[in-house]
């Protein structure tokens, strides 16, 4: 079965280790989201723009249940989180 890269916090080097210190520091934890975008930064920024836009913003378009399901679908491909 095909997986999805992820990058795990603890072996995270160079600017990476910054972006997972600043994301722990924010959020508590390093979303599931962040761990996969980390992967390539040249998407990452631009995707992370655009989940931030969708998510964490007051007005979101997308409903408190729909960002959950999103949220459980990323998380159960990176293996879970908090």
């Amino acid at each position: 079965m095909p997986k999805i890269a992820t990058i795990d916090p603890r072996e995270a080097r160079g600017i990476r280790r910054l972006l997972f210190w600043r994301a722990k520091r924010n959020y508590g934890t390093v979303p599931g989201i962040f761990k996969i975008l980390a992967v390539d930064l040249r998407v990452g920024r631009p995707a992370g723009s655009l989940y931030g836009y969708l998510h964490l913003r007051g007005k979101s378009p997308l409903s408190r249940l729909q960002r959950e399901m999103v949220a459980t679908v990323v998380n159960g491909k990176v293996g879970g989180a908090p």
